[in-house]
């Protein structure tokens, strides 16, 4: 099983800046697994943000974020980050951290989710 925790979430004027942190635990990440961040806005379906994978390749942005948003993710700690500028009204949701491994054991169903870190992003 893996756990995985975020945080850096909060309240901030539009923008401003935050960063979210995702480490997980209970397993060796390889190489081509891929670790997300996702995102819900009340009411709405949740959306993929960013993806990266454990090598810091396969990177991919939702358009929406492109040039103001930095996937990183970090070996030794297996912890992805989310570096998130000029922040909108329209970023503000509970942001998901993901991970999805290359190859799935019994019991990994579609992946691992995180708890959720809100953010909110005020006019």
């Amino acid at each position: 099983q893996v756990q995985l925790v975020e945080s850096g979430g909060g309240l901030v004027q539009a923008g401003g800046s935050l960063r979210l942190s995702c480490a997980a635990s209970g397993r060796t990440l390889i190489t081509t697994d891929l670790l997300s961040w996702y995102r819900q806005a009340s009411g709405k379906e949740r959306e993929l943000v960013a993806r990266i994978n454990r090598s810091g390749g396969a990177i991919y942005y939702v358009d929406s974020v492109k040039g103001r948003f930095t996937i990183s993710v970090e070996n030794a700690k297996n912890t992805v980050y989310l570096q998130m500028n000029s922040l909108k009204p329209e970023d503000t949701a509970i942001y998901y951290c993901n991970y999805a491994p290359t190859y799935r054991r019994v019991g990994d169903r579609g992946g691992y989710w995180g708890q959720g870190t809100q953010v909110t992003v005020s006019s």
